[in-house]
């Protein structure tokens, strides 16, 4: 339920719709997945998400490849 003062009646469809974004989904590692490939950044001296993507795309090519 929602409370007094609230609502939609001023409301204005689409006036914060943006066909060109781009939206970057959350992605959730287990424990333990995420605690290894931090200390490799961390060892390697880059982000995690660096590492996450070079890791990534290195799959993607071998899914890629010619079998």
């Amino acid at each position: 339920m929602m409370k007094d003062g609230f609502g939609f009646s001023d409301g204005v469809r689409g006036q914060f719709f943006r066909p060109d974004a781009t939206l970057v989904p959350p992605v959730h590692l287990d424990p333990e997945v995420l605690r290894y490939l931090s200390e490799r950044a961390t060892s390697q001296g880059m982000s995690l998400s660096a590492l996450v993507n070079r890791l990534l795309k290195k799959d993607i090519e071998l899914i890629k490849a010619p079998k």
